[in-house]
């Protein structure tokens, strides 16, 4: 064994010393980087304004409730101390996340099956299905929203929070269904096979094998499900009624003036979502070091 490694090794010493040397790099190895982070800043900018005018010192209102200016007057923490301060923004927003957290539980379920079947399975109507989805998604919003009113009103439901609730599971489906299906797609099928050789049922496999192999793609779906829910405002604003979701509080409050308390909402929803998607990087860096470190210790 440690004769084969020897020559192994000896015959790559004298293939890299026949190896030309490596051009020098050249300028243009930094044009794509800076083109990249530039993409990036413009589309981050934005969000950069709002966490900075989250901060900014505010007095210009109607009566004693201050509103949001463009004006810089100062840097202050008091509308992260009094976030909480103006009832009807924490109530929309608390909607907003209730139907959020419950829409993309129930469109992850619906989503993973439909998922599973239309990237295993092969049955009668299944270029249907595929059509019908990616027709959800290539729609524009306001001609759902202005259907799903018109459906509401036809079967004589009166507009709140369960028509809001039902039109965002309905849309959230398509993108947890194809986000399951392409890692379904990819899904080592031996894998099924060896547990049930190995005297697994159906069921036991599913939840032994098959679950943990697709879960990635089942939480990358259920985030992408709840991300489109807190942001929709244009599904919501034909459907919501009465019933204020944040988005909606926001487009109504811009009349006469937006309340500071909402860019520090913004900005704890924007570091909540760049949060769970650092910690997913870190999490997927760690298990691939730790899959390279095994394959390593086993070819050695």
């Amino acid at each position: 064994m440690s004769e084969d490694r020897e020559r192994v090794e000896q015959a790559l010493a004298e293939y890299e010393s026949r190896v030309p040397n490596k051009p020098k790099k050249r300028l243009t190895r930094f044009v794509l980087p800076v083109y990249t982070w530039l993409v990036i800043v413009y589309l981050s900018f934005p969000i950069f304004v709002v966490m900075l005018y989250s901060f900014n010192d505010t007095d210009v209102g109607f009566g004693t409730a201050p509103r949001v200016k463009t004006q810089w007057s100062g840097f202050t923490l008091n509308w992260y101390k009094g976030v909480f301060d103006v009832p009807d923004l924490t109530t929309a927003l608390k909607h907003s996340l209730l139907i959020a957290v419950f829409s993309a539980l129930v469109a992850t379920a619906i989503g993973t099956f439909l998922g599973i079947a239309l990237g295993r399975y092969k049955y009668r109507g299944k270029t249907a299905t595929d059509f019908l989805l990616f027709l959800n998604i290539s729609s524009p919003e306001i001609v759902l929203g202005a259907a799903l009113a018109s459906f509401f009103v036809s079967i004589g439901v009166t507009r709140g929070s369960s028509s809001v609730f039902f039109s965002h599971v309905m849309f959230s489906i398509p993108f947890v269904a194809i986000t399951v299906r392409a890692r379904v797609q990819g899904l080592d099928r031996s894998l099924e096979n060896a547990a049930m050789d190995l005297f697994a049922n159906p069921v036991q496999t599913f939840v032994k094998v098959t679950l943990p192999l697709i879960l990635p793609g089942i939480l990358a779906g259920g985030l992408l499900a709840f991300a489109l829910s807190v942001d929709d405002f244009v599904i919501t604003n034909f459907v919501h009624g009465g019933f204020q979701m944040f988005p909606t509080y926001i487009y109504g409050t811009a009349k006469v003036g937006i309340p500071p308390q909402s860019f520090v909402m913004a900005t704890f929803i924007f570091l909540g979502g760049a949060t769970i998607a650092l910690v997913n990087v870190v999490v997927g860096g760690g298990r691939q070091a730790k899959n390279v470190a095994l394959a390593r210790s086993d070819t050695a």
